[in-house]
């Protein structure tokens, strides 16, 4: 069933499969904006992924975007490359490890 709120979108993201995340060790902020939005960090480290409200120190990479489009990415409506071409979200650090959470995240 698809995630009706931010809050059930970032919550999925600490069920991810410990096989295809155990390769990927880093800390990811979510800035997200509008209604619902806040920021979160998702630290995803030997197989485990550990959601916690506000912002690291240094998070590795951040995605800031709508928390409404984050939805819709979240549910398959909206495509993370096509998103970023279209200046809906932004990335900031890492892009080799943005680019493995658009592998496990789609």
């Amino acid at each position: 069933m698809a995630p009706t709120t931010v809050q059930e979108a970032l919550n999925r993201l600490t069920e991810l499969d410990p096989a295809k995340i155990k390769e990927i060790n880093g800390v990811i902020l979510f800035d997200l904006t509008g209604e619902g939005g806040g920021q979160w960090t998702l630290t995803l480290a030997e197989g485990k992924a550990t959601l916690e409200p506000g912002s690291p120190s240094s998070p590795t990479v951040t995605l800031s975007m709508s928390a409404q489009d984050f939805l819709a990415l979240s549910r398959g409506e909206l495509n993370p490359v096509g998103a970023f071409m279209q200046g809906k979200l932004k990335v900031t650090g890492d892009m080799g490890l943005a680019m493995k959470l658009q592998n496990i995240l789609g």
